[in-house]
């Protein structure tokens, strides 16, 4: 189940984008070039499918159809959103979301369209929606009276997960605070906690089996409830003085609580995984693996992940094709997106021996940016 096909226009950073997806996609580019803005997309597809958000939710999360709306383009066009989707070898789905706003800021659907093996199953505005305006403040991806026919694709995009770990939140006494399913782990443990108790120790047990790898030191790993019911992740260090006793999450240090993150939400689910710097706080030895834990876990479960990324070490393993690379380019006017397959000079440098990271982030890198060592 995936992500094949992206067509965007006025959307952020981005006047235009037409782009085919892999299975495994980084997007490589410059600060504020765009990556989470790109990232978004998929998100925002996500709330829009999810019949607890919807779409005016989706909008409104991201402050107004002003703020979502390109600030390079020309008078006030449409957002407009379009993907395509293979559910199954013999399921392929399209589907394309244009808005707008009216006159008091209401965001209003322009066009909503799904496709399915080329045969059109949806088309707004229609009659009624002419007939009544309102019923262009809902899509009917979001209402479950109105998407029997194309439900699967709603639940396939209410499913995205989006994760970047900040290891202070899980930190945090109070971390949860009432968030559900927070990206950022302020959630986090109690996402372990409620998943059921066979599955969690599953998970646990292969994550431990990784960590002992990559800090060889950590052993026992747990998740358990302190007295007031809050759950805690548990482990004994060996090269700690001996009686010191078990440690938890207080006590991990960034990477090996942004490892556990990750490693966790490799094991959960099947659909479409979002990404941003998985590198961080991570040994550049740790990083070089991570495109093979996808690689992997592409091959075994078929999921797609979409990652961004500045890392070097995470860019040079030599199984990523120019054809898993986008490459964001920021002008004054708009951001382009390219695949790096389609750059003759990026093809160049890979077939002479270079990594795709050796030959993309030096074109990614600020045209001045020696410069920065003279600042005082």
């Amino acid at each position: 189940m995936s992500f094949t096909h992206l067509k965007l226009e006025s959307w952020r950073n981005f006047l235009t984008v037409d782009v085919d997806l892999q299975q495994r996609t980084f997007l490589v580019g410059p600060n504020a070039a765009g990556k989470s803005n790109f990232l978004d997309i998929f998100k925002f597809l996500r709330d829009v499918g999810d019949p607890q958000k919807g779409f005016q939710r989706a909008v409104q999360d991201r402050r107004g159809v002003s703020q979502i709306r390109s600030l390079h383009a020309r008078r006030y066009p449409n957002v407009s959103i379009e993907v395509d989707v293979q559910l199954a070898p013999d399921s392929r789905w399209k589907y394309l979301l244009a808005f707008n706003q009216d006159n008091r800021g209401r965001p209003l659907i322009a066009k909503e369209v799904v496709t399915k093996n080329d045969k059109e199953i949806l088309k707004r505005p229609d009659e009624q929606d002419n007939q009544d305006k309102d019923r262009l403040t809902q899509t009917h991806l979001e209402q479950v009276n109105s998407n029997k026919q194309f439900r699967e694709l709603a639940q396939f995009f209410s499913r995205v997960h989006y994760l970047h770990v900040v290891p202070q939140l899980i930190r945090e006494p109070d971390r949860s605070g009432g968030k559900k399913s927070d990206p950022y782990g302020g959630d986090f443990l109690e996402q372990l906690a409620r998943t059921t108790e066979k599955t969690q120790k599953s998970r646990l047990k292969k994550i431990e089996s990784a960590l002992k790898i990559a800090v060889p030191q950590l052993r026992d790993l747990e998740l358990e409830r302190d007295a007031k019911g809050a759950p805690h992740l548990k482990a004994l260090y060996e090269h700690w003085r001996p009686k010191a006793g078990r440690q938890s999450e207080v006590e991990f240090s960034d990477g090996t609580l942004r490892l556990i993150g990750l490693l966790w939400v490799f094991l959960d689910g099947t659909a479409p995984l979002l990404l941003e710097e998985p590198e961080l706080s991570l040994h550049s030895a740790v990083v070089r693996q991570i495109p093979r834990m996808m690689s992997k876990l592409g091959r075994k479960t078929g999921r797609q992940i979409l990652v961004s990324t500045h890392s070097a070490e995470l860019l040079s393993d030599p199984g990523i094709s120019p054809e898993e690379v986008l490459i964001l380019e920021a002008s004054t006017t708009d951001t382009k997106v390219r695949r790096a397959a389609d750059l003759k000079e990026i093809r160049a440098l890979v077939e002479g021996g270079l990594s795709i990271g050796e030959a993309v982030l030096p074109r990614t890198a600020p045209k001045d940016v020696q410069q920065l060592s003279l600042w005082d």
